[in-house]
């Protein structure tokens, strides 16, 4: 059963890390979250996806999002030469994108291959040799002589671009590389739990959903929390790891084969921290690892939520995730299979009265 559950994992984070979404172009993640879930999933006008599950009550509501996009670029032009100029669609360094293969997805849904263009060293200059290249002086070279042959691979302005880089399991079959973990691993994780809670009884509604544009500024989450209409939210993510040279042992918060991370703060969202310490106590009765973060940058899904309305009590817990923002980020099986099984353990155990409480503020 153990081993089932985890290449059923294995099998959701391949074809939904190497699906192409980039940030308002989600279209094959969301058709791969509604053949998952069957065709009762719901969509809104923003593109977010839903799939709610009633338990043996309508209330709470309980809201299990994770976001479909990843960063990616768009086409901001095509030059003489048939090169390919772009504007970035999230948080990228400069550093990481120099000779790195790309997908362009045409209006017609072709995938063109292309390249981030580099100058061999061969031809630096000292001072360039010491700098990054600015985003704004890279192109991708698609192969095309001239733009009328780039326009005529059917590429035009605005088509999204995402990395071309496939999936794989390290020696150690246990750490998986892809592109877009961030965040298909948490979008993957809440349709495990999905499938799971599917045959499972639990004391309350669930709204699980994939939001869109989470990586230009959680856009998709604000339309999604009117859509949910949630009591309380629990956002899934995939966070970056920090067991990297230069961070002490003592002062890393996401270790890779640590467990899910559970968030109390980033700069866009300060959690309910009732709702925190009910997470942590169950993860420690079901003896699931975990690991607890105090961000002093980013955000999630969790700042528009958390302001939806009068007020959603929201948590952050994320998979520990290497490398995030740039073409291969690793994850270890491990981290995600113990999220899923926090998250079928919480949606077994909110009750309203367990939710009242927690959204209470009684002091």
């Amino acid at each position: 059963m153990k081993d089932s559950i985890k290449e059923k994992g294995i099998e959701l984070l391949e074809s939904l890390s190497q699906a192409h979404g980039a940030p308002g172009q989600e279209n094959e993640v969301r058709r791969i979250f509604r053949k998952q879930l069957g065709e009762e999933v719901r969509t809104d006008r923003a593109g977010n996806i839903f799939f709610e599950k009633k338990g043996s009550s309508e209330r709470p509501r309980i809201f299990v999002p994770a976001h479909m996009d990843e960063v990616g670029m768009a086409v901001q032009a095509i030059t003489e030469d048939g090169l390919l100029k772009f504007v970035t669609l999230g948080g990228w360094w400069a550093h990481t994108l120099l000779a790195k293969r790309v997908r362009i997805r045409t209006a017609g849904g072709l995938e063109i291959p292309g390249v981030i263009g580099a100058k061999p060293p061969h031809f630096l200059s000292e001072s360039e040799r010491q700098k990054v290249m600015n985003l704004e002086e890279m192109f991708i070279d698609v192969g095309a002589k001239d733009a009328a042959e780039a326009r005529s691979f059917g590429i035009r302005l605005g088509d999204g671009i995402v990395p071309d880089s496939g999936f794989a399991r390290m020696h150690n079959p246990d750490l998986l590389v892809s592109k877009a973990f961030d965040d298909r691993v948490g979008l993957s994780a809440v349709i495990h739990a999905a499938l799971q809670t599917a045959k499972a009884s639990h004391p309350n509604t669930v709204v699980f959903c994939g939001t869109v544009q989470e990586e230009v500024g959680t856009r998709g989450a604000r339309a999604a929390a009117f859509s949910a209409s949630p009591d309380l939210a629990i956002v899934v993510e995939g966070a970056p790891a920090d067991d990297l040279p230069g961070v002490p042992s003592r002062e890393r918060q996401a270790a890779l084969g640590g467990g899910p991370q559970i968030r109390f703060m980033d700069s866009s969202a300060i959690l309910n921290r009732e709702f925190i310490e009910f997470v942590i106590q169950t993860a420690e009765n079901n003896s699931i690892p975990y690991q607890l973060c105090v961000r002093r940058m980013g955000g999630t899904d969790a700042a528009p939520i958390h302001l939806h309305a009068c007020g959603v009590p929201t948590v952050v817990i994320a998979v520990p995730s290497r490398y995030i923002h740039t073409h291969n980020t690793m994850v270890d099986i491990s981290d995600y299979l113990n999220t899923v099984k926090l998250l079928v353990k919480l949606i077994q155990t909110l009750d309203k009265e367990t939710a009242d409480r927690i959204g209470s503020y009684v002091d």
